[in-house]
């Protein structure tokens, strides 16, 4: 497999896993690890993907309005009401939880509905793929 293409497949699974697509981008970039690609690279390629995808998210939840009762609308109700209960008791700081499986996608959503300004939306989502993927990666380093 080509760089290019592993790097590819690495932020198109980043991008995915960061929407309402069931992927396993810290399977990948693992693997990525193991196969002696560059950690930086992997890291920042992986979080680009991520972040993305959490900006796609918050783009959905600026029109939510208008499709949250559509059966294909990629967020279930409980979990957006969950993900609204954390962002309006805890304000734009929960975006620090955007990483967690469940409530992350979610929580970026409900950004986009409640009208969070993209730069701090993009800051706060940033330190928080990068620093998972970056301990992630300080992890399987050490254990190899």
């Amino acid at each position: 497999m080509s760089l290019i293409a592993a790097y590819f497949g690495l932020f198109a699974t980043a991008l995915a896993a960061a929407t309402i697509i069931p992927m396993q981008s810290e399977a990948v970039l693992v693997a990525m690890l193991m196969a002696d690609y560059t950690p930086w690279l992997v890291i920042g390629v992986a979080s680009v993907g991520n972040v993305l995808g959490s900006v796609i998210n918050w783009l959905l939840g600026r029109g939510i309005e208008r499709f949250r009762d559509r059966r294909w609308f990629p967020v279930k109700a409980s979990a957006l009401q969950r993900a609204q209960g954390w962002y309006q008791r805890y304000g734009r700081w929960s975006l620090l939880l955007s990483w967690m499986p469940i409530i992350g996608d979610p929580l970026t959503v409900v950004a986009g509905v409640l009208r969070e300004p993209l730069p701090i939306f993009l800051a706060l989502v940033t330190v928080a793929k990068v620093g998972r993927y970056a301990v992630l990666a300080a992890a399987a380093l050490h254990w190899t």
